[in-house]
Order: C-alpha cells, then sequence, then structure tokens
C-alpha cells in the first residue's frame, strides 16, 4: 500500500527530473554570472580552478564506481533474485552527473565571456561563438556524459582554456610559448586524470585531437590574445588626465536623437587632432607592449596602414590600462584603429567614419570618462 503513493509521486516528480539537466546547467550560467566581475581577476581564476578540480574529483569517483559495479555484478544474473534487488535513486545515480554538468556549465560559460571580450576580429569572434555554443549544447549532454570519451575530451578541453588564462597570469607574460605550453598542460592534466582513474573508462585520443586543433587555431590567428581583455575604446577630439582619469571630448549628438550621446560621423577642424583611447584589462605582474594601428580604407586597395603606435601596458588596474595615440591632417573616409599585440594578434578594433565638412567650433561636445 505504501508503494502505491510512492509510484504515484516519482510519476508526478519525473517532468521535474527531466529538466534538472537543464537547471544545472543555467545554474553554472548564473552563478558565473553573480560571481564573476567585469575582468579576468585573480579569484576569478581561482573559482574556476575550483570547478575544474571538482569536475576531477567526480570523473574519479564515476570511473571507480563504474569499475566496482562491473566487477560486482553477475556473470549470469539470477532470476529469483532480481526481481528483488532494488536500483539505486535517480539521486544517487544521476547526481554526480548532474553536479559534472554544473561544473561544466560554470566553466564554459566563463571562458565563453572572457574569450568574447578578448575576441577583436571575425575568426576570434567565431571561435568565442563556438564556446557559446558549447555552452548552449551541455545541456542536452547529461546521457553522453556517461560515454566517458566525450567527457574526458570536454574536461581536457576545459582545462586547457583555463590554463590559456592561468598560466600567463602567473608567469605575467603572452608570448606564445605559454600558449602553447598551457594547452599541453591541460591536456596531460586530463591524461593523467584518466591513467588514475579507476578503469580507465573511455577513450582519450579525441581530446589530444582537440589540443592540437587548439595549437594549429593560435597559429592561424583564431585564437584571441588571452588573457588581455578590452574594457573600452573611443575617439575624439581633445583629451585631458583630471584625477587619474582620461576625459575625452566627442561630438555631441542633437537633443532629438536620443538613443546615443555621440555622433557617428567626426568633424574635425582644420590641423585639429584626433584622439585615440584604449583600456585594455590584463592581470597583475604582466608587463608588455601594444600598438595602436591607424588603418585608412581605400576604395582601390582596401585597408591600408597610416601609422603604428606602440606603447607599454602594466597590468592590474580595474579599469583596464590605458594608453593612447593621436593623428592630424587624415584624410577624410572610413578609418579604423586597431589595438595589437606586439606579434600583430588584434585586442580590439574600433570603426569610424571622418567627414570632410569641418566641425562649427562652438559645436556642443561630450564628455567621456575612461
Amino acid at each position: 500500500m505504501i508503494d502505491q503513493p510512492l509510484s504515484n509521486l516519482a510519476a508526478r516528480l519525473h517532468p521535474v527530473r527531466r529538466a534538472l539537466p537543464a537547471a544545472a546547467f543555467f545554474g553554472g550560467f548564473l552563478w558565473d554570472a553573480i560571481t564573476l566581475g567585469r575582468k579576468v581577476g585573480t579569484a576569478d581564476l581561482w573559482m574556476l580552478t575550483g570547478y575544474l578540480a571538482l569536475a576531477a574529483g567526480i570523473l574519479w569517483f564515476l570511473g571507480r564506481r563504474e569499475t566496482l559495479t562491473t566487477n560486482l555484478m553477475p556473470a549470469e544474473p539470477n532470476p529469483a533474485t532480481a526481481s528483488e534487488t532494488k536500483p539505486n535513486p535517480w539521486w544517487r545515480e544521476s547526481g554526480p552527473y548532474l553536479l559534472l554538468q554544473f561544473c561544466f556549465g560554470g566553466l564554459f560559460s566563463a571562458l565563453f565571456i572572457f574569450y568574447f571580450k578578448s575576441s577583436g576580429h571575425f575568426l576570434a569572434i567565431l571561435w568565442a561563438l563556438g564556446l557559446g555554443f558549447l555552452l548552449v549544447a551541455n545541456e542536452f549532454l547529461e546521457d553522453r556524459y556517461r560515454r566517458f570519451t566525450l567527457t574526458w575530451a570536454l574536461f581536457g578541453l576545459c582545462a586547457m582554456l583555463l590554463l590559456n588564462f592561468v598560466i600567463p597570469h602567473v608567469v605575467g607574460s603572452i608570448a606564445a610559448v605559454w600558449f602553447f605550453l598551457s594547452t599541453l598542460a591541460g591536456a596531460g592534466l586530463a591524461h593523467l586524470l584518466r591513467l588514475k582513474t579507476p578503469g580507465q573508462p573511455g577513450r582519450i585520443k579525441p581530446m589530444w585531437g582537440i589540443a592540437a586543433g587548439l595549437m594549429l587555431a593560435y597559429l592561424v590567428g583564431a585564437i584571441p590574445p588571452v588573457p588581455l581583455v578590452k574594457r573600452d575604446i573611443a575617439v575624439g577630439h581633445a583629451l585631458a588626465k583630471v584625477a587619474g582619469e582620461y576625459r575625452l571630448e566627442q561630438e555631441k549628438t542633437p537633443w532629438w536623437i536620443f538613443w546615443r550621446k555621440t555622433e557617428s560621423e567626426i568633424h574635425l577642424l582644420p590641423g585639429e587632432r584626433l584622439y585615440c583611447v584604449a583600456a585594455i584589462f590584463a592581470p597583475t605582474g604582466l608587463n608588455t607592449r601594444l600598438v595602436h594601428h591607424w588603418q585608412y580604407h581605400d576604395e582601390k586597395n582596401g585597408w591600408q596602414t597610416r601609422s603604428r603606435i606602440a606603447f607599454a601596458l602594466t597590468g592590474g588596474r580595474q579599469g583596464g590600462y590605458r594608453g593612447y595615440s593621436y593623428k592630424q591632417n587624415l584624410t577624410p573616409g572610413e578609418w579604423r584603429v586597431m589595438v595589437e599585440t606586439e606579434d600583430g594578434r588584434t585586442v580590439a578594433v574600433h570603426r569610424f567614419e571622418l567627414s570632410g565638412v569641418p566641425r562649427e567650433p562652438d559645436a556642443p561636445m561630450w564628455l567621456q570618462t575612461l
């Protein structure tokens, strides 16, 4: 008589149980949205490392549980006792997988945010959107996690991408060698964990294929220059530093254009300078050089370099390190300023249109603080 109410309750809870993988996934995403700051800080990296460590512990536990279950299972089940054997409660069976999904959801969401902020050109944006696809696909992969080959591939990918941030953060350098070493370290960590997991379930070779793909993507420029993250970039007429803040004058829109504060087309006075200011976040201890790459779009020859202005970057400032450059006597037309690393990797791009008509000297201006 007790079994019937329990069966009815289990039937009513079945839709809720089906929704738990999605809840675990979005729980990881929302937790990141609440806890991650607007920069890639040490606390953020510690938290994500905790996600990865928890995922590693769950994988070891699942491998051990599967090995024990296989060893204890009789070769030929006894029909007389099979009916008396009670299956594990669903929460005990599926709980570790849901927690693993939460960890992967948290890692993928954070890495998507970091990589998207670091994406400054088309290939890098595609790469970031690929992480976004994994972020969404993670919702539907609970059953697939039980096939350990995919699980090792996802764990290895998370380890590699996370170490791409952690190792440059620790050593204070964005040299290419640290990307390759961090990728190999992440793959090696996944391989070592599988060797230490009882039964060594699943295959590890696909994970190494992902590592090779990551290094190839870096060589062709599809990987953004992590851990640098764009905070802001703007162009304007006059620049002043007041109380530690840069204030950039920009042309203000008329009052009836309420959806934006500044004009989309820039008008310069004869001989007036045009400034570009970019705020780029870098972790504490990282010192490197960046380049403001000014380019003009020629209708016949495409984008043409007009100047490359380098400056030093020192990491650690929460609002991003501000660097600026300026030019005079610019040709009217379409322009862009790209913030690049010394080896040509794009951190940020700002496009603007320069009018051939000079502005009025008393035109209203807007002060942007960076």
